[in-house]
């Protein structure tokens, strides 16, 4: 059965939309990206093909946004958020979040750290002292809380069979479901993803706060951040309907509202992308912790930071975040799959550029389709955004830079190519990523490489003796002149 598709009046433009009340210049600078012809020609590109996607596979309905920093920069919806009543799809549609609830519980578990009340290397146990898994070996040693938030508890990945009679426990029938589970693994063995461990972080959370997990976040976490349309667990107005997968006569089933209960940390959160753009611009910003900065910008980075990897490197998880590559940029975020609702966001800290993709059904591929508005709109609005580099005007007179220099365990040769000095070992395996000087004036250089080892970042400079450079300095070591 042909599912309809949204037409052109039915793409909820939302270019206008901003996350805060914006200062005229940052205004000034919404706009000029909005109106970036290459950012309003990949949204096009993007519209189209997402358009064949609910076309040709049935989708019923999707919503996007791209932030750039503060802002909101492009918010549409595709397809309905309720096919039989034809309501469409907008950036205002309510999804059941799923596994984004992991990112809420790893930032609390990082604000009661900040206070003092908990250490990211405290046994679980010290607050749960329920929490005895079965280890998976006899010498395992005890599961830390950090190990909870980086998937590496070795816990299974479940607390029961709620994912098939959608009964999920209570935080009561959980702990003593938990009694039964059976580590796979010992901990830091391996990467391994668990809802069990969120579950028990959320718990932690109560524990030490005195609080409902949920009041916790909505009091802590949603409201500094202006995330007033998000909620836990609750059937609110404006959710969308979830779908189940197509099936093979083309038929959806359609799922009730069901309750995430115990596993509601690992699980439960409901949102929007108006609301989830506020907390992909609060990965971004940096200070102490207060108002809207939920926790401080050494906490983000611990968070934004790998902790463990898949065992095929292809993949890896922060404290909560996972990361992945795109086109040789490392995105941090999360996916989540709830019944009747797949959802993305991606986040690539060094542009300061995120997507959202939240879909109403279980088949909408949306990793894909998160990955298609990062290298469509997503890189069109970095580079929109991209400063235009003042680079220091080449002196000829650095040609004299050139030559071979030697130092104790190696020999370092420098070599003019057009208007630019790099700088190669001579008897390394390659020669095609050399490290460049990049000019900072003064006949002082920025060592630069593709790589972090030996001195990037460092400060490259020369001696000399009338006018003929006899000494090469990379950072604290030096190499003298042979050729």
């Amino acid at each position: 059965m042909r599912r309809p598709i949204a037409s052109p009046s039915r793409l909820i433009s939302g270019i206008a939309l901003s996350l805060v009340l914006l200062a005229p210049h940052a205004i000034a600078a919404q706009s000029s990206i909005a109106k970036d012809p290459d950012v309003l020609g990949a949204e096009r590109l993007f519209s189209a093909w997402m358009e064949g996607q609910i076309a040709y596979s049935g989708l019923p309905g999707i919503a996007v946004g791209v932030v750039y920093d503060q802002q909101l920069v492009w918010a549409t919806g595709f397809g309905f958020a309720d096919v039989a009543h034809k309501i469409a799809m907008t950036p205002e549609t309510k999804f059941r979040m799923a596994s984004h609830s992991k990112l809420f519980t790893a930032i609390a578990i990082m604000q009661l750290r900040e206070d003092g009340k908990l250490r990211l290397d405290d046994p679980v146990e010290k607050y749960l002292p329920w929490f005895h898994a079965k280890p998976a070996g006899p010498d395992d040693g005890p599961i830390t809380v950090e190990q909870l938030l980086s998937h590496v508890s070795g816990l299974q990945r479940e607390a029961g069979d709620h994912w098939t009679t959608n009964e999920f426990p209570t935080e009561e029938e959980l702990k003593k479901l938990y009694a039964d589970r059976h580590s796979a693994f010992a901990p830091n063995v391996r990467w391994k993803y668990s809802n069990l461990a969120f579950a028990v972080a959320g718990l932690l959370v109560e524990q030490v706060s005195g609080q409902k997990w949920a009041d916790y976040v909505d009091k802590n976490i949603f409201k500094p951040l202006g995330m007033n349309e998000s909620s836990v667990d609750k059937n609110v107005p404006g959710l969308t309907v979830g779908y189940g997968r197509r099936m093979p006569d083309g038929t959806r089933e359609i799922i009730p509202f069901i309750d995430a209960r115990g596993m509601a940390a690992a699980t439960g959160v409901t949102s929007n992308v108006t609301d989830m753009a506020k907390f992909v611009s609060a990965n971004f910003r940096s200070g102490p912790r207060g108002g809207s900065q939920v926790v401080s910008s050494a906490s983000w980075r611990e968070m934004h930071r790998v902790r463990a990897v898949e065992n095929n490197w292809q993949s890896g998880t922060g404290l909560g975040f996972d990361m992945r590559r795109i086109n040789d940029k490392t995105y941090v975020g999360h996916g989540g799959g709830y019944l009747g609702n797949t959802t993305q966001t991606q986040i690539q800290l060094d542009d300061k550029i995120g997507v959202i993709v939240l879909t109403n059904t279980n088949d909408s591929n949306v990793g894909d389709i998160a990955r298609e508005l990062a290298v469509t709109v997503g890189a069109a609005v970095a580079k929109a955004i991209k400063p235009s580099e003042v680079a220091v005007a080449w002196d000829p007179a650095w040609e004299r830079f050139a030559g071979l220099y030697r130092g104790r365990w190696s020999d370092q040769q420098i070599v003019l190519l057009n208007k630019k000095l790099v700088l190669v070992t001579p008897n390394g395996a390659n020669v095609d990523s050399p490290a460049t000087l990049e000019p900072l004036g003064g006949g002082r250089f920025r060592l630069m490489a593709p790589t972090g080892g030996g001195e990037v970042g460092e400060v490259v400079y020369f001696s000399e003796t009338a006018g003929k450079p006899m000494r090469l300095y990379v950072g604290d070591g030096y190499f003298e002149r042979v050729k």
